[in-house]
């Protein structure tokens, strides 16, 4: 009966350890398959656009002279700041709301203008800010007490308007796919694949590197990409690095967002004051925050910059010329900025329909196939009707889609062993295992110990 006895639990413990390595096995290849980006339907336009393209419009229809400036409300509908009382009343019969400001856009941009012909001071940067009715001039670390007193009496001058801000760390552009690309220069990010109709282009950041720098995909030079074309920093700050092979190739509408998954890009347009947005770095990957200005100017040690993007979303060295968009929609590369993704910090963009006018190439998207003489049409950009009242905080990056191009999406093996995504199937396989070893070492013992009775118990 013993003997029975210990069959039965042998043959059980063998049981529950198959059992136990089938279901970690299908637990783990249920993680690693779930770990891949679903193939959701593509964003047709930027939710936030088209409230920003009404907000646009009317400001445009009333004039720099009794409006000041619009954005995205908390609640997704447009914003339009006023200066009397028949420019409100028409903004809210258009479906906006109206916002009375002491400071029309023609003062605001006087302002600007003001500080702009003052001396130059490397670290300063300034923006209207529309929701305050302010102009806002901030000053980095290395800006000495010196030269913040003169830029302070330069905006005193100007009216109560303008306001004095010292910011932490310092602005700098971001050198050192949102896949990461290098060269002599030093690391920068891919931004968006553009195309003339001939050739495919990554479009990225200017100060990455000068017209006939050679850039490549891989740390050891074994991967060449291509090379600069047309660079423009400062002033602006794109430029245009060529394929070697003339084509982007498969992948081309996709950005990288980190852990092999990328998201769709469907068409270009502006970005709005208040808009949801999203940046990705082949240093700090995927993050997101608001654009709070538009038209920003920021005074690098290299040179000025002027109309950029000003967003509350982190950066850091190596995420230049990254891809800013929001809802499939792409609406810049990485500048520079101050802070780190720590402590964060103020980043800065080049609008992106802005680099691709003055370089006559336009935005590969998912609605046109990638490749030189592919035939794309121009990217779409949002379209200002219907009206959204979609809140900025429900905005997305986009639809997902694997990476590939520069650098390929991880394979199934290195999802399986992400321990992120398997660790508890792989924890009840490794159960299984040590209970089967254990089952056949107690069997291979007993079996040992019966043999040498038996044979003490013979020839004893």
């Amino acid at each position: 009966m013993r003997h029975a006895r210990r069959r039965v639990v042998r043959r059980v413990t063998r049981l529950a350890a198959v059992g136990g390595l089938l279901l970690g096995g299908a637990m783990v290849t249920q993680a690693a398959m779930a770990s891949e980006p679903p193939q959701a339907p593509a964003t047709p336009l930027s939710t936030a656009g088209t409230a920003g393209e009404t907000g646009s419009a009317l400001t445009a229809k009333l004039g720099t002279a009794r409006s000041a400036g619009s954005w995205i409300g908390a609640d997704g509908r447009p914003v339009v700041a006023v200066t009397d009382a028949k420019a409100a009343r028409e903004v809210r019969q258009a479906g906006a709301e109206p916002k009375r400001v002491g400071h029309s856009m023609n003062e605001l941009k006087s302002a600007t203008a003001t500080l702009r012909s003052a001396p130059r001071v490397a670290g300063t940067a300034w923006a209207v800010d529309y929701r305050t009715n302010r102009v806002v001039v901030r000053a980095d670390s290395t800006v000495s007490s010196g030269d913040w007193t003169k830029m302070t009496q330069v905006a005193s001058r100007i009216g109560d308007f303008v306001t004095m801000e010292r910011s932490k760390g310092t602005f700098t552009t971001r050198l050192n796919g949102a896949q990461p690309i290098l060269s002599t220069s030093g690391r920068c990010s891919a931004g968006f694949n553009v195309t003339n109709g001939q050739r495919d282009f990554i479009l990225t950041a200017g100060h990455c590197g000068p017209t006939g720098s050679i850039w490549f995909a891989d740390n050891q030079g074994d991967k060449q990409l291509g090379a600069t074309v047309n660079s423009n920093f400062p002033g602006a700050d794109f430029s245009l690095v060529q394929y070697d092979s003339g084509k982007a190739g498969a992948g081309a509408d996709v950005v990288a967002v980190g852990g092999g998954k990328g998201v769709r890009i469907t068409g270009a347009g502006d970005a709005t004051v208040g808009q949801r947005v999203f940046r990705s770095g082949s240093t700090s990957g995927l993050h997101d925050g608001q654009v709070t200005a538009l038209n920003a100017t920021v005074n690098y040690p290299e040179g000025t910059v002027t109309g950029l993007i000003e967003t509350n979303v982190c950066a850091e060295p190596g995420d230049s010329g990254g891809p800013l968009f929001s809802e499939g929609v792409a609406l810049g590369v990485t500048s520079g900025g101050s802070g780190d993704c720590t402590s964060g910090g103020t980043t800065f963009f080049q609008p992106l329909t802005k680099a691709m006018a003055a370089l006559n190439v336009r935005l590969i998207t998912s609605g046109a196939g990638a490749g030189a003489g592919g035939g794309q049409n121009p990217s779409p950009a949002p379209s200002a009707a219907p009206q959204s009242t979609v809140a900025p905080s429900a905005a997305a990056p986009g639809s997902s889609a694997p990476v590939s191009g520069i650098a390929e999406g991880r394979t199934l093996l290195a999802r399986l062993t992400d321990t992120r995504n398997v660790g508890p199937g792989l924890l009840i396989m490794a159960g299984s295992l040590i209970a089967l070893f254990a089952a056949r070492y107690i069997r291979s013992e007993q079996e040992r110990r019966a043999y040498q009775r038996y044979y003490s118990a013979t020839w004893g």
